[in-house]
């Protein structure tokens, strides 16, 4: 990844930025990096799908969504592989954009991407209130689940190809990872 020669940018210089910009604000620098490789696309399709038709069966209003904005501060607005608002919470952060924690976020780690999810996306994420952070890792072909404890993210599960991933979030909710790593 590139970080931009300008020292300290905003929300209103994001803004600003043609739409699919391939750029985040992360602690108010302006990050780019190239756009996802297709395994890395496919993989989200199947992410998006399994909680989709899950939904669906439970016929839930929820919002999920992919490569969207989502603004936590003025120096922050990252685009999350996959977020998840509840039905109860779309009105409090969902209009023109996504302006507050989403409920669930989904990263599919990159070797562009990987630093900036692992560690200051995550943090942030824990500081602003992300209640269920997954990490997807198409290289290790593993999983990781945090749950947000006491304002503090915990390691709740982290499985491999062969096992499946269950959501605290969304009860019933699993993601069998044979099917997302195929």
């Amino acid at each position: 990844m590139h970080i931009a020669e300008k020292k300290k940018y905003t929300d209103d210089d994001y803004m600003m930025l043609e739409e699919g910009a391939p750029f985040q604000l992360i602690n108010y620098d302006l990050i780019m990096s190239p756009s996802p490789n297709p395994f890395h696309q496919a993989i989200a399709a199947r992410l998006i799908h399994i909680i989709l038709t899950f939904l669906e069966a439970n016929n839930n209003n929820d919002y999920v969504a992919s490569d969207v904005d989502v603004k936590f501060d003025d120096g922050n607005v990252f685009r999350p592989d996959i977020v998840f608002i509840s039905e109860t919470r779309k009105k409090e952060i969902l209009t023109d954009r996504i302006i507050g924690a989403p409920d669930m976020v989904m990263e599919i780690l990159s070797p562009s991407n990987a630093y900036y999810d692992l560690r200051h996306k995550k943090d942030l994420y824990e500081k602003f209130g992300v209640n269920e952070y997954i990490i997807i890792d198409p290289f290790a072909e593993t999983a990781e689940l945090y749950v947000l404890t006491n304002d503090v993210y915990i390691l709740h599960q982290k499985v491999q190809k062969t096992e499946s991933l269950q959501s605290i979030l969304l009860p019933g909710l699993t993601f069998d990872l044979n099917k997302i790593f195929r």
